[in-house]
């Protein structure tokens, strides 16, 4: 017996060798790919959808939008044109969840920073406090990278529909005025044809790295 091991030695390692490749390969042909979802504001949470389009389940995408960033520049959707970006609501002054926020939206770019077709973009939701100067020093605080990650202000009326309209991402706050709101943790993953293509708890290190992969997975869709 031993003598017939010695004989075809080589035979039976090339044969598994073989084989051990040949169920690789199948594995990865077989295995199903993932794709994420396409996000309609009828699948969202109804208190962060504005009441006009809480039915909508189709053909749902970021507006078009102009703000101001922390340097003074004008931002708009072309800034974002063909690109995946994370996007957030938060403000300055906030004690809470958003410095942890920040933090996790750096991590993000620092994760990104060597990929250019990856962006970031903040809203603050009390733009009468967040001013360009207020933005600038906090950007320079928190290691922003603006070619990278914008803050933004800006009209209060229209950073309120983009959060409601389009972001599906703050609740109202019916105590405080017309346009007033209540930021949540959410981040979301838009894509490059402007769809929301995920939800993640931006306090959550877990989520991030969830957010992370999705992204790998999204710019993985492209090539396909």
């Amino acid at each position: 017996m031993n003598s017939f091991f010695k004989t075809y030695k080589l035979f039976i390692t090339t044969l598994f060798v073989l084989s051990c490749i040949i169920i690789t390969l199948f594995y990865n042909i077989l295995k199903p790919v993932k794709i994420l979802p396409v996000y309609q504001p009828a699948q969202v949470n109804y208190e962060l959808v504005d009441s006009t389009i809480q039915h909508q389940k189709k053909y749902h995408h970021i507006a078009d939008f102009s703000l101001i960033n922390q340097n003074g520049d004008t931002i708009t959707q072309a800034f974002y044109k063909d690109k995946i970006y994370v996007a957030d609501f938060f403000f300055t002054t906030c004690q809470t969840i958003c410095p942890i926020m920040t933090g996790h939206m750096h991590d993000l770019q620092k994760q990104t920073i060597t990929d250019p077709d990856i962006l970031l973009l903040s809203h603050s939701v009390i733009p009468e406090i967040d001013t360009v100067a207020q933005l600038k020093r906090y950007a320079k605080k928190k290691l922003v990278n603006a070619s990278k990650w914008n803050l933004v202000t800006g009209d209060k009326k229209q950073i309120y529909e983009l959060a409601r309209k389009s972001y599906l991402a703050v609740k109202e706050d019916g105590d405080g005025g017309p346009y007033d709101m209540i930021h949540t943790e959410n981040f979301m993953l838009i894509d490059k044809k402007r769809q929301i293509r995920g939800f993640y708890d931006g306090t959550d290190a877990e989520e991030i790295e969830r957010l992370l992969e999705d992204i790998k997975i999204l710019k993985a869709s492209y090539k396909n």
